[in-house]
């Protein structure tokens, strides 16, 4: 039993660990968006400089975090966890490589082979940003999934207002966000620069997911709904089969003396 009780807290303690990890680890890649953003659309090289500052703390930050991972002997159970462990170590590797090269690399104008690169740098990132959300949004919370598109939706309108020339306001921004998330597509604002282009896909892929998982949070809500009001009518049933049986047995022990 007191072996039992070490070992759930040893792996409560390695759980929290690891969520202490994953949120770090969202952090330090959140810093890249903003050092892609300053090495692609920024004109004074003093900007770019801060991009490459950025890059360079979150990739410091990156390789602290695996070494931390490495030595603590953080390890899953089972074969099925250990090889999906090897995959996100084999991305953030690659991750991490990429990150350190981003911050000796140049500002934009870029060739096709460095589009090729930065693009498929940010793909990685935001893959790997979505795995360490992924325990928060298993649990389907559609108050917490609400909140994250709101906030998606006002930084995103920051972001179009900082890197689309024709969006003149905060405002113009927004609407261009949601338009792009939404994926309608009224036409009247609409991305003109690379840079802006690069955010309006994101946009589109982080609007899509949005809304399955708005979606199926309320699917999920009624369905829980629906199964709540199925088990409580099960357990009503259960008791009245439990009453009629309670009161055949009574009523044989009375007839018992007659027979």
């Amino acid at each position: 039993m007191l072996q039992s009780l070490f070992r759930s807290h040893s792996q409560g303690a390695q759980h929290g660990h690891g969520r202490r990890i994953d949120a770090a680890r969202f952090a330090l890649l959140l810093l890249t968006i903003p050092a892609f953003y300053l090495h692609l659309a920024a004109t004074a090289s003093s900007w770019r400089w801060i991009g490459s500052g950025l890059y360079l703390v979150g990739a410091l930050g990156l390789l602290l975090l695996m070494v931390r991972s490495y030595r603590s002997g953080h390890r899953t159970h089972g074969e099925g966890h250990h090889v999906a462990h090897q995959r996100h170590r084999a991305l953030d590797l690659t991750i991490l490589a990429g990150v350190f090269a981003s911050v000796f690399g140049s500002g934009a104008p870029w060739s096709s082979a460095q589009w090729v690169l930065r693009l498929g740098l940010v793909a990685l990132i935001a893959a790997r940003l979505l795995l360490c959300l992924a325990p928060v949004l298993n649990r389907r919370d559609a108050g917490f999934v609400l909140l994250l598109g709101i906030a998606t939706l006002l930084l995103s309108g920051l972001g179009f207002y900082w890197l689309e020339p024709t969006v003149k306001s905060y405002a113009d921004g927004l609407w261009l966000a949601f338009e792009s998330g939404a994926t309608v597509g009224y036409g009247d604002i609409v991305p003109t620069t690379p840079a802006s282009r690069v955010f309006a896909v994101f946009m589109v892929l982080v609007g899509y997911a949005l809304l399955s998982l708005v979606t199926a949070s309320i699917a999920a809500f009624f369905v829980g709904e629906d199964e709540n009001q199925l088990r409580r009518e099960l357990h009503r049933d259960m008791k009245a089969l439990h009453d009629e049986v309670r009161q055949l047995r009574d009523a044989l022990q009375r007839d018992r003396p007659k027979l």
